[in-house]
């Protein structure tokens, strides 16, 4: 007798054991005597032979762990015993909700009735209508139909024939049961990509992984002890067992336990006895298979919420975070904005003090500015721009739109107002030094207007009484002439003195131009001078037309006298120029200036000699006039009549000049110290400058380099950027030294230096980009690690971008052009039309700037060959959580989420508007689609 039965499963697991073994003597089958079962979908058939010899063929990993001790165990009825007890237990689980049950497995489906009712209930669809007639070709033809309705479910049967079922072999029977349980319990089991057992095997793993002394590794001995399925129970339904109470060495205990609490709490009939478990060496595998696929199938829906909640939980939370980033942002944007508001009007004020000492102390209130408030606001904007690109990273990451800040709070927004800010700082100092530069000259020109009024009141003190006396009615002829005289020499006087009063006028007009404060006094005072220097004009004139007029009556005049006069007040006027001259106050800003006031006053001592020759000549008149006296007995009274200048006066003068000439040596050379003094802090700060300035471009095109180079990991450029970094914290002391340099030359009132070409304002700025540059450059590389990481992104691609961009950077300067990036693309594979490449370009430019940076190009790239969440798996992950309708109510939220991200969709959510919609609906389908497009979340 030859005969053949294989059973062919879609699904991959086969029913091996049932094999009919007819009479078996010595351990040879009857001659010709074959059996197999083949299973299409792994593509392996499992064959055993019965010969001459017992030979058992394995091909499949499913039978080749079984070795020979499982070849004993097909010989021994207890898998038999078990496999009938479960699969009639599992079969009356389904046909008690059609009211029935069976008793005997391979009698009560003989006539094909209840198989096909078990068929219909376990699928949900309808058999066709059954033969009622109880003859044998009636109960092969309902059988046939359930056979195939299961080949119509894809499951294909060899060798299986109704005749076999209605004949009642137990074998045939249970091999039939175990191919529907196959079909319709276990077939859809899936777990990362796995199906069927090794699913179903994957998920009893996940789940009893953290219980002590379980280890489950198969269908069969793993759950003998009880323990493995206590704690499948105990994980979905710790209010049903303690587990912390059960023994290892209790294992018919626990199989009990479990049977119990899972038929009077899990509705999972007891298909298994803890007795035939524990005596059995191998459990039957289909048995506890088809028991613990009831587990999964009663705790599936709570795994598909969970999975659910854990999704809309993800989802939630990182939108949480993007709007507390979002707030942060508004509000740094916000108070420095409000800052540089407030800072900009104080810099703006232009009202001038009237004293140096009040400009001075502006200009130490503008350097406190710089030196302490300022700073941190520099510091706040650099962290804020980095924030912004952060932020705009994690959105493009997670799928969500671009963020957009408040109007007029755009990183473009503050930009513009800080660079307002730093125009009206830089006009603010200029003014502060243009005002004290003016303050200077004022008081340096009011000092010297109050000397020359000084000297001038001095001289003109008396002249309107003395032009005004009438005294030559009455005088001799001598006296009239002396007069006359006296009158010439005043009048040469008064012309050498114009000169003074034009430069008093010249003064006032300056101060008054310069706007002076106390110009009111001045001009006052300058007028006053003025009326009194017309006035005595108009007094001489009328003095020298009554002494013309009474000229003709006296002749005789004494020439030595007039010599006298006309000798002594030149020279007396050139010594009171010299003594002005050497009181001048000066102001020189360089060697140079002051040096050339040196050459002019040794030039001016050069004369001395000469003027000494004078005085003696001016002497020598007067000794005549003594001799001629003193020769011819004539009385002197001791006046000269056409001077009030005697020789004592010229004397007196004489002493005093050649007492200032050294005190004015004194001044010049202290001044010459002084300019010496301000070189040398010039020549101080430019020494550090020049080193400053080339150090700082040099720091700014190094890190430009390490942006675009392409050796090495991003973590290593990451470390490069730190270390230098931390270089340029550490330089910041030099930066430091040379303010202070800065701060001297400031009070020294030095205001050029041609030295260098450096100023402190150029190293401030250069200062404060180079911060900017690195911290934006650490930002960059941190973002392409993040966009790496969260896209799946390796390092090979990122190098094989960067290495591409670099290719097409012609210029070098970390940016393409669009022909530049059109070619890029084309050698990446790209193939580009016109709208399509405007279409990318809109991606990486979007403010139409005409370039595209390094960082937009990595960003395009990273697009391309990532995924992310969409709007419509949060939707279905909703929909899961909502039982399948189309709104979820608020105690399905709490429920299922946690509270935080309960609340947080509950606040978001509106009110579901649909028919039939009970009372607080709740819309999840336009919030989800809020998640990913334009909205207020």
């Amino acid at each position: 007798m030859h005969f053949t039965c294989s059973l062919i499963l879609e699904q991959g697991i086969r029913w091996c054991e049932l094999l009919p073994v007819r009479a078996v003597q010595g351990g040879a089958a009857l001659p010709g005597v074959r059996l197999s079962w083949s299973g299409t979908m792994t593509a392996v058939e499992t064959q055993i032979t019965y010969t001459n010899s017992y030979t058992i063929q394995h091909e499949d990993t499913y039978m080749t762990q079984e070795e020979d001790w499982d070849r004993d165990l097909l010989l021994d009825p207890a898998w038999e015993k078990q496999q009938r007890k479960t699969f009639t237990a599992w079969c009356n689980s389904h046909l008690r909700k059609a009211g029935t049950q069976i008793e005997n497995i391979e009698e009560d489906f003989r006539n094909g009735l209840k198989l096909m009712l078990l068929l219909e209930v376990i699928s949900g669809e309808r058999l066709p209508k059954p033969d009622k007639g109880k003859m044998r070709f009636h109960k092969i033809a309902n059988v046939n139909k359930a056979l195939d309705f299961i080949c119509s479910k894809g499951v294909k049967l060899v060798s299986i024939g109704a005749e076999e079922i209605v004949d009642g072999n137990v074998k045939m029977t249970l091999g039939m049961i175990w191919t529907i349980i196959l079909r319709f319990a276990i077939q859809d089991i899936s777990v990362e990509e796995t199906s069927a057992k090794e699913g179903l095997l994957l998920w009893c793993q996940r789940k009893t992984a953290p219980y002590r002394n379980v280890n489950v590794q198969n269908f069969h001995i793993s759950w003998k002890d009880g323990l493995a399925l206590c704690a499948l129970i105990h994980r979905h339904r710790p209010d049903l067992i303690d587990y912390s109470k059960l023994r290892k060495d209790d294992p018919i205990g626990n199989l009990n336990t479990a049977f119990e609490v899972a038929e009077k709490y899990l509705d999972i009939p007891k298909m298994l006895d803890a007795e035939d478990i524990v005596n059995t060496p191998k459990p039957d595998e289909k048995a506890i298979m088809t028991y613990v696929s009831c587990f999964y199938h009663a705790f599936a829906g709570a795994e598909q919420a969970e999975t659910a909640a854990n999704r809309i939980c993800k989802v939630l939370a990182v939108n949480q975070e993007n709007e507390k980033l979002m707030e942060e942002y508004e509000k740094l944007a916000s108070e420095l904005l409000e800052w540089i508001r407030r800072t900009i009007p104080w810099l703006e004020n232009r009202v001038a003090e009237q004293t140096m000492r009040a400009m001075q102390q502006k200009l130490e209130d503008f350097r406190d500015y710089r030196r302490v408030h300022k700073p941190p606001r520099v510091q706040e904007k650099c962290q804020l721009e980095i924030n912004f690109n952060t932020l705009q990273t994690k959105l493009r990451l997670s799928n969500r739109p671009a963020f957009m800040p408040s109007e007029g709070k755009m990183v473009s927004d503050i930009a513009n107002a800080w660079k307002g800010l730093e125009q009206v700082e830089k006009g603010y100092e200029e003014w502060l030094l243009t005002e004290i530069r003016r303050l200077e000259r004022l008081d340096h020109l009011a000092e010297k207007f109050k000397q020359k009024c000084a000297m001038h009141e001095a001289w003109t003190a008396g002249k309107e009484d003395l032009l005004s006396q009438k005294d030559y009615e009455s005088a001799s002829l001598m006296e009239i002439r002396a007069l006359m005289r006296k009158h010439e020499a005043f009048e040469s006087d008064l012309a050498a003195h114009q000169d003074r009063v034009e430069q008093i006028a010249a003064i006032a007009q300056e101060l008054n131009e310069l706007d002076y404060h106390d110009a009111a006094t001045v001009n006052t005072r300058c007028q006053g001078i003025c009326d009194q220097w017309d006035n005595l004009g108009t007094l001489t004139q009328k003095r020298r037309d009554s002494l013309e007029r009474v000229e003709k009556l006296w002749e005789t005049i004494d020439q030595l006298y007039l010599e006298f006069a006309k000798r002594a007040a030149p020279f007396n006027n050139w010594m009171d120029g010299a003594m002005e001259d050497l009181q001048d106050m000066f102001i020189v800003h360089s060697i140079e200036e002051i040096q050339s006031l040196i050459t002019a006053h040794d030039q001016f001592k050069a004369t001395l000699p000469e003027a000494d020759k004078e005085r003696m000549a001016t002497l020598g008149i007067h000794n005549e006039i003594l001799k001629i006296a003193q020769t011819y007995g004539i009385k002197l009274s001791g006046i000269n009549p056409y001077t009030n200048l005697s020789l004592q006066d010229i004397s007196t003068k004489w002493d005093t000049v050649k007492h200032f000439v050294p005190l004015r040596d004194q001044m010049l050379q202290e001044e010459v110290a002084r300019q010496q003094a301000n070189e040398r802090l010039r020549r101080q700060f430019a020494a550090q400058a020049n080193i400053i300035g080339p150090w700082i471009q040099t720091k700014m095109e190094e890190i430009s380099h390490v942006s675009v180079d392409i050796a090495g990991s991003l973590e290593e450029q990451m470390n490069s950027l730190k270390q230098y970094e931390q270089n340029i914290i550490n330089y910041k002391s030099n930066i430091d030294k040379l303010e202070g340099d800065h701060q001297l030359i400031q009070e020294s009132l030095i205001f050029d230096n041609k030295h260098t070409n450096y100023t402190m304002e150029h190293i401030r700025v250069g200062w404060e980009q180079l911060l900017t540059t690195i911290a934006r450059t650490i930002n960059e590389v941190e973002n392409q690690i993040l966009t790496r990481d969260a896209k799946g992104i390796s390092q090979e691609q990122l190098n094989e971008f960067r290495a591409s961009f670099n290719h097409f950077d012609r210029k070098r300067n970390g940016m393409m052009d669009p022909d530049d990036f059109r070619a890029c693309l084309i050698s990446m594979g790209y193939d580009l039309g016109e709208v399509e490449f405007a279409r990318i370009m809109t991606l990486v430019d979007p403010n139409n700037t005409g370039v595209v940076t390094f960082q937009a190009f990595i960003d395009f790239m990273t697009r391309e060959t990532a995924e992310t969440d969409t709007a419509e798996q949060v939707m279905a992950s909703f929909k899961i959580l909502a039982s399948d309708k189309n709104y979820i109510t608020v105690e399905e939220l709490r429920r299922e989420l946690p509270p935080e991200q309960a609340e947080y969709c509950i606040t978001r959510m509106t009110r579901y508007a649909g028919p039939d919609s009970p009372p607080g609906a709740l819309d999840y389908i336009s919030f989800s689609s809020a998640l990913y497009g334009e909205s207020d979340l």
